[in-house]
């Protein structure tokens, strides 16, 4: 009996290419995964964002519209197109700017 055990047979060269090809992909989307993971582990453990003041006292008649915190102010955006930047210390008013009107 001259048969042949699968183990003795060659393996063909596009197999061999084929098995090699999914295990770099395999590896790849392993690493990509992990890469995810830690960006998203360090996105959510990173710095703090700095507290928000409990209370500005605005100018009569002033609305908020938006707020914007900078390294060492505060900034109010009004509704009666004002902005007002806060000392970040003790939320004093350091500057207030006009906003135009739009020209046509």
């Amino acid at each position: 009996m001259n048969e042949k055990n699968p183990q003795d047979i060659p393996e063909p060269a596009n197999l061999r290419f084929l098995r090699r090809l999914i295990t770099v992909l395999t590896l790849t989307m392993i690493f990509g995964l992990l890469t995810i993971i830690g960006l998203i582990v360090m996105r959510f453990t990173g710095e703090v964002e700095p507290p928000l003041p409990t209370e500005i006292v605005l100018p009569d008649g002033a609305k908020v519209q938006s707020f914007t915190i900078g390294s060492d102010w505060a900034a109010v955006v009004t509704q009666d197109n004002r902005i007002i930047v806060f000392n970040r210390d003790d939320y004093s008013i350091r500057q207030t700017i006009q906003i135009l009107p739009k020209q046509n």
